[in-house]
């Protein structure tokens, strides 16, 4: 079997939190890759690309973390991890589309090489198979959360394909981020939780826990998508912008400086003056203190999420929960 990048990344200097659950993670990542065994050997080739792409695997760390500490049963739990990761690995195919994505981590996306009808089919083929992989937990609250979760992401980005561009909104931004990503770090957390037979309150505990890092987690990727650089990225710095997406550094820069001209542009006309040149506005975003007070705003959710844990025993996996906590704010920053 080929060692994809996550693998060798393992094997290299990673967070500690990652230690814990290296094995179990190591075995997640070879149950995604079997899933396409006897399909179409196209279908195989494509989620060989997928997977060899990279990527941290925290939301399969989150799950195995919170069964490991809850005493769920370890294969279960590889399991559930997996589902978990399938369906965002599935997301992205399909997101990639979505958006025109021409890189993900610095690599070609699928849609760049196949058409979007292949494209759109292997996106399905994937949450097909993540979806048998959660029945496969055989835990009927599983199943239930892991679909409700897929609706909200799914009804995420048609609220977003729908909406009119540059809206100035913290209500739908949070919306937004909360069904992009917090919504399946919160059911990595909580299923984790249920499938362990846990209490409904350590369930709530926990899905506050992902739900809470799930928000931190995607201002810093917003960001980072001002103060990064696109080999790194992926992706054009600023993209959302460019896009008619308001992240919350570009809503904080509106409230900072109101007198901005494309500040005016956007309150009073709903567009900028110049579509095609964002540029100049993305470099002011990227050189002003908004980008420091975004960040801020990430640590509270952080801070929230550790509260969260407060009241579970102390154990090697619960620091490794804080740890990983703190370390959705300080990636990369």
């Amino acid at each position: 079997m080929q060692v994809n990048s996550f693998i060798l990344e393992m094997q290299l200097s990673v967070p500690d939190f990652y230690s814990q659950i290296q094995p179990q993670l190591t075995r997640v990542e070879e149950k995604m890759r079997i899933q396409a065994e006897n399909y179409h050997p196209d279908l195989k080739n494509a989620l060989e690309i997928i997977l060899s792409s990279g990527g941290k695997r925290i939301r399969a760390t989150l799950t195995l973390l919170c069964g490991k500490m809850l005493g769920a049963a370890a294969e279960q739990s590889v399991t559930l991890a997996s589902a978990i990761e399938l369906l965002h690995t599935a997301t992205l195919v399909h997101d990639d589309l979505i958006d025109g994505s021409l890189l993900r981590r610095g690599m070609p996306t699928l849609n760049s090489q196949w058409s979007p009808g292949a494209t759109v089919l292997t996106g399905d083929f994937l949450f097909a198979r993540a979806a048998k992989l959660a029945a496969e937990t055989n835990n009927v609250d599983v199943m239930r959360i892991f679909a409700e979760t897929l609706g909200i992401i799914v009804n995420g980005e048609i609220a977003q394909l729908f909406s009119k561009r540059y809206l100035v909104d913290r209500d739908n931004y949070f919306s937004r981020i909360y069904a992009k990503t917090a919504s399946l770090f919160e059911t990595a957390c909580k299923s984790a939780a249920i499938l362990s037979n846990a209490s409904l309150e350590i369930q709530e505990n926990l899905g506050s826990y992902g739900y809470n890092i799930g928000l931190a987690f995607q201002i810093v990727d917003d960001i980072l998508d001002f103060n990064g650089e696109q080999i790194t990225l992926g992706k054009p710095v600023g993209s959302d912008l460019r896009q008619g997406l308001l992240t919350l550094p570009v809503l904080i820069f509106l409230d900072r400086y109101p007198e901005d001209s494309n500040v005016r542009s956007l309150m009073s006309h709903g567009i900028l003056d110049d579509l095609s040149q964002p540029s100049q506005f993305i470099h002011d975003i990227s050189r002003s203190e908004v980008l420091d007070m975004a960040h801020q705003e990430a640590e509270k959710f952080v801070d929230m999420a550790i509260s969260s844990l407060s009241d579970f025993i102390e154990s090697k996996e619960k620091s490794a929960l804080v740890e990983l906590a703190k370390y959705i704010t300080a990636r990369n920053y």
